[in-house]
């Protein structure tokens, strides 16, 4: 498990294909990106495997693979040898949890729409992607409510009400200690909604009820029984006490 607050960038010094996917190797920037053979990292919001041990000095080089699917359903599928890559070590027990719940599993691409670089007010705005497999991603962007882009924790400042873009506010921090503050029109990003959020959703969506987005449907409260509450996911022990 992650917070979204990354701890250094790294760039990508190289990307091996596989047989069943890519070999990716990441030199850090900066201290701060301990880990050990197996640890989970954060790279720009994937969850990656480390496969070695590093100290987490300046200039180490952090080696992961990632899967076909990894590669086809997040950002790290067009990246070259190059581009910068936001990182964050997975959360030790105890420590501070400055950002929210983030897992490192990538629900879409999302393209950068506009960019408004005005001092004090910087601003992205991100187009969410189309089609029904993105609808529970679209649903579970709520304003003031949190979203992660490439591995960073922010709070969604507008929402449109079609759901097809977001729009978050950036601090001089985040600008200057993540890849967003290198954002321009047409990149893309990697997406992960909140999984309290999505949880939700879900189970709101399997017990019947129409969501609402912009001036479209109008949510519908089912009547609630032993059928519904085991369709959303409630088994017969549960429903039975």
């Amino acid at each position: 498990m992650f917070t979204g607050i990354v701890k250094q960038r790294g760039e990508l010094v190289a990307v091996e294909p596989r047989d069943a996917g890519a070999r990716l190797t990441v030199r850090t920037l900066g201290p701060g990106v301990p880990a050990r053979r197996g640890d989970s990292v954060c790279v720009s919001g994937v969850c990656l495997t480390a496969l070695h041990d590093v100290a987490g000095v300046a200039g180490e080089e952090l080696v992961f693979d990632a899967i076909a699917q990894t590669l086809d359903r997040s950002t790290l599928g067009g990246r070259e040898a190059g581009g910068r890559v936001n990182l964050e070590p997975a959360l030790a027990a105890g420590e501070p949890m400055g950002g929210h719940v983030v897992q490192g599993h990538v629900d879409s691409v999302g393209t950068v729409a506009r960019v408004q670089g005005e001092p004090g007010d910087w601003r992205v705005r991100v187009k969410l992607p189309g089609g029904g497999d993105a609808a529970e991603l679209r649903d579970a962007m709520v304003p003031r409510g949190s979203v992660t882009i490439d591995g960073v924790s922010l709070t969604l400042a507008a929402v449109a009400e079609d759901g097809a873009w977001i729009e978050v506010a950036l601090i001089p921090e985040t600008l200057e200690r993540t890849t967003l503050g290198a954002a321009a029109v047409g990149d893309a990003v990697n997406l992960e909604a909140d999984v309290l959020t999505k949880t939700v959703v879900r189970t709101v969506r399997r017990m019947g009820a129409v969501l609402p987005r912009g001036g479209g449907a109008v949510p519908v409260r089912p009547t609630v029984s032993a059928a519904l509450l085991m369709n959303a996911g409630w088994g017969e022990e549960a429903v039975g006490r």
